[in-house]
């Protein structure tokens, strides 16, 4: 059995919202991990937002991911849904790109992407990081959701006691992991 073909092929695309320490948390768990193939989509707007924000920077990227594709390269493998993987993380989502998701607006990979991994059933997480929320972006986070797209916002619980604010991004990563069916030891679970 090839084990490239048993990995889970996961795609994590990273937008220009702020909270890139999430991403950070995700790849580097997902990239440390044997049974995951990791593909990195990078928006522009998230490589400015690296040069104001720790947490995530683009050597860890190409580090941890086997392919880091470009917001522009819209003909890469995650723009077909032949192409086939175990989920797709937009984490942080921007409201621009969760506007273009919720309308299936397919202007860059990854809008393409993630409308893909609906059409053809795929898991689809996004994870919007904005506060406060206008009606119209709870109109385009329900929109998605009625298309299939999970909503889990940035949003840490706290009955896991963290200490630092990793142990609190570390809380949303495992979350989103959990989504995927992919287990990991981020964080204690209730009652463990």
């Amino acid at each position: 059995m090839n084990t490239e073909s048993a990995k889970k092929r996961v795609v994590l695309a990273v937008t220009g919202a702020s909270g890139l320490i999430y991403a950070g948390v995700l790849a580097r768990e997902l990239g440390s991990r044997e049974d995951v193939e990791l593909h990195l989509i990078l928006s522009d707007a998230a490589r400015e937002v690296m040069r104001h924000e720790d947490g995530l920077d683009e050597a860890t990227l190409r580090a941890v991911g086997r392919t880091i594709y470009s917001e522009r390269d819209i003909a890469a493998p995650p723009a077909s849904g032949s192409w086939r993987h175990q989920g797709m993380i937009v984490c942080p989502c921007s409201m621009a790109s969760l506007a273009a998701i919720a309308q299936g607006l397919g202007s860059n990979l990854i809008h393409r992407a993630a409308d893909v991994a609906l059409k053809e059933g795929m898991k689809l997480v996004l994870v919007p990081r904005e506060m406060p929320l206008s009606t119209i972006h709870l109109r385009n986070m329900l929109a998605a959701r009625e298309a299939g797209a999970v909503i889990l916002p940035a949003c840490p619980g706290f009955y896991h006691r963290p200490a630092t604010i990793q142990d609190l991004a570390a809380h949303v990563a495992g979350k989103i992991l959990d989504q995927l069916d992919i287990p990991h030891g981020l964080f204690g679970r209730w009652g463990e």
